[in-house]
């Protein structure tokens, strides 16, 4: 029994602080099949316009490009620059806050690949 606790005890372990547990308020910020997708082009491919978007992610709907856009940038990942043009420009980047999860993103690449090695 005091093996296993103390097995347990090494095991790293997201930490949960005062009963709190982060998981569920980061799958709100960045979960979803868009929310993903947009992050990533704009973290590893750099500022995007909307259509610059849209081609990246065919599958997509203008409704929900244009929703995961708004939340993204609601939430402080996602940079909205207006420029006052006709036509008007509007080019999206990812914030610093955004730019923070390109080693998250790379963790999971790598995860990805081990996996599929697993999987063949």
């Amino acid at each position: 029994m005091k093996s296993k606790e103390k097995q347990m005890d090494a095991t790293p372990h997201i930490p949960v602080i005062d009963g709190f547990c982060p998981m569920p308020d980061i799958a709100k910020l960045i979960g979803g099949k868009w929310k993903l997708i947009i992050l990533q082009i704009l973290i590893f491919q750099g500022m995007q316009r909307f259509n610059g978007l849209r081609r990246c992610i065919p599958d997509v709907t203008l409704t929900m490009l244009t929703s995961q856009l708004r939340a993204l940038e609601k939430d402080g990942l996602v940079h909205r620059e207006i420029y006052a043009e006709v036509p008007p420009r509007v080019e999206y980047s990812a914030t610093p806050r955004a730019m923070a999860l390109q080693k998250v993103f790379l963790s999971m690449h790598e995860w990805w690949l081990e996996d599929e090695k697993r999987n063949i």
